[in-house]
């Protein structure tokens, strides 16, 4: 990792009394560290550096997510500075939250998820775009 990445960070919590989001790959709360400014990362998708999308909604989730990364590392961090991201799916059902699920903790490992937001939309910028993920960082202040 870039050593002006983030020393410190995020703080993720979910409050007793609201339902246990870790199965669907989330927290509810969010909290940047004090010296962090943030980063709003653009909607990555399932698409390759050629721009070829890859195949099937899991394909999709994987490669937005390595995207997110990428993006990410561009500015001196990884995934664990995430704080806050929206997910968009086209034709959202429930098998597609237990893939998204599966797949953020593929990719964030096991421990606490940023918070996020999911949104159904019925259709995506290009077609046969399943999936989209737009974040917000925190890097060093």
């Amino acid at each position: 990792m870039d050593p002006h990445a983030l020393q410190s960070l995020p703080t993720f919590l979910n409050p007793e009394g609201l339902y246990d989001p870790a199965p669907n790959g989330y927290s509810h709360i969010a909290i940047p560290p004090a010296d962090a400014r943030l980063a709003y990362i653009a909607g990555q998708g399932g698409e390759d550096a050629e721009g070829a999308l890859a195949d099937g909604f899991r394909a999709q989730v994987r490669q937005a997510l390595e995207n997110l990364r990428i993006a990410v590392r561009a500015i001196g961090g990884d995934l664990e500075h995430v704080i806050k991201q929206t997910v968009l799916i086209v034709d959202h059902t429930e098998t597609h939250l237990h893939i998204l699920g599966e797949e953020l903790v593929r990719a964030y490992g096991p421990g606490p998820k940023p918070a996020c937001t999911l949104v159904p939309v019925p259709r995506l910028a290009l077609d046969g775009m399943l999936f989209e993920v737009e974040a917000i960082v925190c890097v060093r202040g």
